[in-house]
């Protein structure tokens, strides 16, 4: 099992879980439409979030805590659609960026919010082979495959099988060849809003054949809140020595290379905005900082 975990200096945590365990199918509990009353900015109506698309409802959803704290999906394309936080002062902002109805997701194409699979990254040509077998995949940017192809987790209805007041669990089955990978794939994801302010995300995927599986969520986050500017003058931190430098096309060239020296050098806190114009051929390659 592979866990990943991020900590975002907001106050709030995510965790994400990796795993071949069976997925368990449970009984959803009602759940309410309603966003609770708060002065949150962020204009949500739930209606807007509710439709059809090929037979499979598509409903609005939201988690609270103790603390005040309120999380809103969609699953279409199992979006976090906001996330409101408190910061130092205990004032609430959305730290996630999106949009405030569902046709929005749907007109543009993007990844806001949403869950990516069945492989989040690039794919060289979009080709891989396992077991002897070449498996060829959509080219969707540029000459290599992005995301899960042309209709990836991003563009499809989940089922969510369990929900409570402050946690959900979304779930579908990718079938076999679907996008151009090999065997029918179980994807469980859960989320859970703790009241120590922490949102944690967990994955769990269950295959019948040997295939390529790298989920991940695509929450853009603005600690500043929506609208509030750039994330230049964020500090980050990061505890990594090397890093993995990228061909033109972003592919992962297998090098590992020193981050003394460079731009993406973390190790002590720094400005994400400092070095994000440096005359590097890696920032040059990513527009910035693409990892």
């Amino acid at each position: 099992m592979r866990i990943l975990k991020l900590l975002i200096a907001c106050g709030f945590a995510g965790t994400i879980n990796l795993s071949c365990n069976q997925i368990k199918k449970e009984k959803m509990t009602e759940s309410a439409s309603e966003l609770p009353k708060t002065k949150f900015e962020k204009n949500i109506n739930p209606e807007d979030f509710t439709t059809t698309i090929k037979g499979d409802s598509v409903k609005f959803f939201v988690l609270t805590n103790a603390n005040g704290m309120v999380v809103t999906f969609t699953n279409y394309g199992q979006r976090l659609v906001s996330l409101y936080a408190p910061d130092k002062d205990g004032n609430f902002k959305d730290v996630v960026l999106g949009f405030n109805n569902l046709e929005n997701y749907r007109s543009k194409k993007n990844f806001y919010g949403a869950t990516i699979g069945r492989y989040g990254n690039r794919i060289a040509k979009g080709k891989f082979s396992l077991d002897g077998k070449t498996y060829d995949l959509a080219i969707n940017n540029n000459e290599n495959h992005l995301h899960g192809g042309e209709v990836g987790f991003e563009s499809v209805v989940w089922k969510v099988v369990e929900q409570s007041k402050n946690a959900i669990s979304f779930s579908r089955t990718s079938p076999d060849m679907e996008e151009g990978y090999p065997g029918n794939l179980d994807v469980r994801v859960s989320y859970v809003l703790t009241n120590d302010n922490e949102l944690q995300i967990s994955y769990e995927a269950k295959t019948d054949k040997p295939t390529y599986v790298n989920l991940t969520n695509h929450s853009f986050f603005n600690l500043k809140g929506e609208g509030e500017g750039t994330v230049n003058d964020h500090i980050a931190l990061l505890n990594a020595d090397k890093f993995t430098p990228v061909d033109n096309g972003l592919i992962p060239t297998g090098e590992l290379r020193d981050v003394a020296g460079t731009p993406f050098d973390f190790r002590t806190p720094k400005l994400i905005g400092k070095d994000i114009e440096a005359n590097y051929d890696q920032i040059k390659l990513g527009n910035g900082y693409d990892r």
